[in-house]
């Protein structure tokens, strides 16, 4: 397994490798995060850092801001209040993505939304083509992630629906990153933070990109504490911050309804 104190060096050596790639293809660097898990984001804030001082970096894509919502335009000396405004940003604890917004916006390096804009949520749900955007296997993966992000609790009736929901947004931010790669300079790599369902080479992600543009450079890096079966290039070492038992929380949200609606 790969230690975080490998990783600069690695990075150095692939985004040299990417640059000998033939005429056209960019770098994408996709980080699969755990979402409550700081030193996560912390690394990867410092990698933003990293990148930018090298003059490496291009944009930063992420899955916590949607699509068409962006920095570009804001002055580096742009304060939190406005890189939120300028991405609409909303539902995501703030505090745990400010350094990684932030270290870009400073840095003169546009931050991007990639994820589906909410208000296309429904209609993809009920986008029976969406299912044929990847493979049957992968989407059973993907369906048997759904059911078990919602500890069982999920009705099976609508779990096709969520799967499409994840294989619209896994498109729009391969899209995404399509299209800021192509803007790209040809020693230059654009960043992904996403969590790790997303950045999955088997599932997620990586996997449109793959249709929407080989000749892509992908690198994937997901974090060794994750326990799911997920592919990467490379793992890192993170320092696990124990959380609330995730499925009591949902099993306790859930029998509200229930109880309210009992006779």
């Amino acid at each position: 397994m790969l230690r975080a104190m490998r990783a600069p060096a690695l990075l150095v050596a692939w985004l040299l490798a990417a640059a000998a790639a033939p005429a056209g293809a960019a770098s994408v660097l996709i980080f699969g995060e755990l979402h409550d898990q700081p030193d996560q984001q912390r690394q990867v804030a410092q990698e933003v850092q990293r990148l930018a001082d090298a003059g490496r970096l291009a944009a930063v894509v992420l899955e916590m801001a949607e699509t068409p919502h962006r920095t570009t335009g804001l002055d580096r000396g742009a304060g939190e209040a406005e890189a939120r405004a300028a991405l609409a940003w909303q539902g995501w604890p703030w505090a745990s993505y400010a350094a990684v917004v932030m270290n870009a916006v400073r840095a003169g390096v546009p931050v991007v939304g990639g994820n589906l804009p909410r208000q296309d949520l429904r209609a993809a749900m009920a986008d029976a083509t969406v299912d044929g955007l990847i493979p049957a296997e992968v989407r059973e993966r993907l369906a048997q992630a759904v059911r078990s992000g919602h500890c069982g609790l999920l009705p099976e009736a609508q779990v096709p629906g969520m799967v499409r929901v994840q294989i619209a947004r896994d498109r729009s931010i391969a899209q995404v990153l399509a299209e800021q790669a192509r803007a790209a300079g040809p020693e230059q790599a654009v960043l992904l933070l996403a969590g790790a369902q997303h950045a999955s080479r088997d599932r997620g992600v990586p996997l449109h990109l793959a249709r929407i543009d080989p000749g892509l450079a992908v690198r994937v890096v997901l974090f060794a504490d994750d326990p799911s079966k997920l592919q990467a290039d490379e793992r890192r070492e993170a320092v696990a911050t124990p959380q609330e038992d995730h499925c009591e929380g949902l099993r306790r949200q859930w029998a509200l309804p229930r109880a309210a609606s009992a006779p």
